[in-house]
């Protein structure tokens, strides 16, 4: 279903044109675009057919007990290090660079916002950009990741781990308590490429109190109803459109 129209369309972007404090809230659908498949659609990552379902493979007690089958899968399916930024990153980009966007919350493990140029980005589930030593704490990037195969280990010898919330693991708190700062002192929310059904993430839009919820995505949530306006479609054909 596409519900863009012009009405809809010029009431984004006056609402645009008047905050000052928007907060972009976003999930799998933003990266979508960007050619990056999601986890829970029917041709989703989880909706295929493993000998050890991926939320088993993803989880904290998997990573400790098959290190080798975990990295195996995550090189597999977890990396997508060809994809780049599509027009939604760059427009929220545009947005902060322009004193416009305060925050973008994501639930994207990807870094492509950070990689379109966002520098306020509370990434909910860890980012794949990073790795952390399991035995000294030293931390490296994804191209470092990149030289290695198998079982990635630090110079120590230490297992280097993703800096990926994984099944079983708690969000990071300081992360949590920024998220929820910038969302409930911005004057305008939107939410994209998010069925709005994972948690805790989806329950912090209720720190919302403003007056300009916007939701875009391609299916309907279970907070359609509270939005003041929402667009049933991809992100694209609605950022494409804003012009600063």
């Amino acid at each position: 279903m596409n519900e863009l129209n012009e009405e809809k369309l010029e009431l984004f972007k006056k609402w645009i044109n008047e905050s000052r404090r928007i907060v972009f809230f976003g999930g799998a659908g933003v990266s979508t675009e960007s050619g990056i498949p999601d986890f829970r659609s029917v041709d989703g990552l989880y909706n295929q057919k493993y000998d050890v379902p991926p939320e088993t493979i993803l989880s904290a007690d998997y990573f400790a007990e098959h290190t080798e089958e975990f990295y195996r899968f995550y090189r597999d399916k977890m990396l997508y290090t060809s994809a780049e930024p599509n027009v939604t990153h760059y427009k929220l980009a545009e947005l902060e660079k322009a004193g416009k966007l305060t925050a973008v919350v994501t639930q994207n493990i990807d870094g492509l916002h950070y990689k379109a140029g966002s520098r306020n980005v509370h990434e909910l589930h860890g980012t794949i950009e990073r790795y952390t030593c399991l035995k000294c704490a030293a931390s490296c990037g994804l191209e470092d990741i990149l030289k290695t195969d198998g079982v990635p280990h630090c110079k120590c010898g230490g297992v280097l781990k993703p800096d990926v919330v994984l099944y079983g693991e708690p969000l990071d708190s300081k992360v949590i308590d920024a998220a929820i700062r910038d969302i409930s002192q911005s004057d305008m929310l939107i939410i994209g490429g998010t069925s709005l059904t994972v948690y805790p993430a989806a329950g912090f839009i209720r720190f919302y109190k403003g007056h300009k919820l916007v939701l875009i995505n391609k299916s309907h949530t279970p907070f359609d109803r509270e939005a003041d306006l929402v667009f049933n479609c991809g992100l694209g054909s609605v950022f494409s459109q804003i012009e600063l």
